[in-house]
């Protein structure tokens, strides 16, 4: 009854308002006024918005509120320090080392150096001359069984498939990565001609979904990866156990990005959403999986092959390593994925609360095969919101040998952190399969300033080492960053993270911090020891 008398006012209302505007000439006004009638009348009737039903047509302002708040925010509200996940400040500085133009700032650094999570760098009376430096320093990946090293730029493109970006964005990464020298890693989706046919060194990602290398079924196909991976293009093969963005859950292809042609490269049915198993088919247990490796290594003729994952239960990773002392097979590298997220589509709590932060992983990494002299025959790559030249010293000196880079790879294309990686909607054409929204990224400028963006950061890399006194970045170590605790407490890395001494985890004196999970670890399985006894005993108890 309301309702009636409202829209009996209303429509009263409404019909002088008609006769007054065709009177007084305003004609072409008749339409819109009659479409917001139309509309406030269905909004008073429709059953699924509160809102709408009890303020008609006004109600609507609230999703045209929250639809511009992001664009009000970044490009009204935002001060440099803002913005997640990358801030205005590093956002600003991958475009300019891009787009080559002055990436200075003035009047000091806008960031609270009195604030708890500060960090820096230790410079030294001894400084060098950047010009004594190696401009390019280079990384050897491969063990003692690997018989065709690779040697890699020590800043690289991080896992993205076709699929999650354009087939425009593809490109203009692996041409950037040709003229730079640096490597492209294809992520989980496969390989494609994008990636081939540019002359970028590849590294090729097996996932859990083993696209572009499986069998109807989506086991593992031998026969195919064979002839892939032995392609001159491909440089190193990585085995994606999990990533940062949803450690535990397996890569998320929506429906509406997966066009045949990236069927096609997949094996899978275009037009579906396509979830990658959580886990691998391929193998079980760690040994199982040190034996996967040695098989790709032969398979692919002697290459690098490593895994990628973002570290969960500590005794999982040490069971790996347990598994490498006891089998004697070496992974050639470790990808370490920090927790932070990454590029692609995830849940939220997977992107907020799963896994180990990077700066902790990597620490952790490093101190296990450190513990269990494995480390000189393993490179580590560190995988993370890795922005700036600092990002780069910050890894290696925790543990890392080199770093890859995803989202400033992604900002050097030209994104604007839209966060509509995962509606196929991205306005600049990298994070999308419309070909309306691709075209706009124009190949031949992106790949320039892909190739821009890794030159002027590992430059400013070299910048910062020589600040330090060292000649190469293999001398960076826990000693020379420094963490604000509080407002009077300051420590080294090394007193925050405390190294582990080499052979430590294989003898009877285990560091306290490690000595449970080292107990729980087991080479033939993922599980924790305690987990299995408490199966075993249900099991005898049923």
């Amino acid at each position: 009854m309301h309702h009636r008398i409202i829209y009996t006012l209303l429509a009263i209302v409404v019909v002088n308002l008609l006769l007054c505007l065709a009177v007084s000439g305003f004609i072409w006004l008749l339409p819109i006024t009659l479409l917001c009638l139309i509309t406030a009348i269905y909004d008073a009737n429709q059953c699924h918005h509160s809102i709408l039903k009890n303020f008609p047509l006004i109600g609507r302002g609230r999703w045209i509120i929250e639809g511009l708040r992001p664009f009000i925010q970044q490009y009204i509200l935002e001060s440099d320090t803002d913005g997640k996940p990358i801030s205005r400040m590093h956002r600003a500085i991958v475009y300019q080392r891009a787009k080559n133009v002055l990436d200075s700032s003035p009047y000091g650094t806008q960031v609270d150096t009195y604030q708890a999570g500060y960090e820096w760098i230790g410079h030294s009376l001894s400084a060098m001359e950047i010009d004594e430096m190696d401009e390019n320093p280079r990384v050897t990946i491969g063990g003692p069984f690997c018989t065709k090293p690779y040697k890699a730029s020590i800043l690289n493109i991080s896992a993205m498939s076709f699929g999650a970006l354009s087939a425009n964005a593809v490109k203009a990464l692996n041409i950037g990565a040709c003229k730079g020298d640096f490597y492209h890693n294809t992520g989980e989706g496969g390989l494609t001609s994008y990636h081939l046919e540019n002359g970028g060194d590849v590294v090729w990602q097996i996932g859990t979904g083993y696209f572009g290398c499986r069998h109807e079924d989506g086991t593992f196909n031998a026969e195919a990866f064979a002839q892939k991976a032995t392609h001159d293009n491909v440089k190193m093969i990585e085995i994606k156990l999990s990533q940062g963005a949803k450690p535990g859950h397996g890569g998320i292809l929506p429906a509406d990005k997966n066009t045949q042609e990236i069927a096609n490269v997949r094996g899978v049915k275009a037009g579906t959403q396509v979830n990658s198993p959580p886990r691998h088919t391929a193998f079980s247990t760690p040994l199982e999986m040190m034996d996967f490796i040695k098989q790709l290594r032969e398979m692919s003729g002697g290459k690098p092959v490593g895994f990628k994952l973002s570290i969960g239960r500590k005794s999982e990773f040490i069971a790996l390593c347990k598994a490498m002392a006891k089998s004697e097979i070496y992974p050639d590298f470790i990808t370490v994925d920090g927790g932070e997220g990454g590029t692609g589509a995830a849940p939220l709590e997977y992107a907020n609360s799963i896994g180990f932060p990077l700066r902790e992983a990597l620490a952790f990494v490093d101190d296990c095969l450190m513990g269990f002299d494995l480390r000189q025959h393993i490179k580590i790559i560190a995988s993370g919101k890795v922005i700036t030249a600092f990002d780069i010293v910050k890894n290696l000196c925790l543990g890392a040998d080199l770093c890859n880079s995803a989202r400033g790879m992604m900002l050097a294309l030209g994104c604007v952190q839209s966060l509509s990686c995962n509606t196929n909607r991205c306005p600049t054409g990298v994070a999308t399969q419309d070909p309306a929204l691709a075209k706009g990224l124009v190949v031949a400028d992106k790949s320039e300033r892909v190739y821009q963006f890794h030159s002027k950061t590992v430059n400013a890399f070299m910048d910062i080492l020589s600040s330090t006194g060292h000649s190469s970045h293999n001398s960076l170590n826990r000693t020379h960053i420094f963490r604000r605790i509080n407002h009077a407490e300051v420590r080294r890395y090394d007193e925050i993270f405390p190294l582990v001494k080499r052979g430590a985890l294989l003898g009877e004196n285990i560091p306290e911090a490690f000595k449970l999970h080292v107990q729980e670890a087991s080479a033939k399985s993922f599980m924790p020891q305690s987990h299995l006894a408490r199966i075993e005993e249900e099991t005898k108890a049923v």
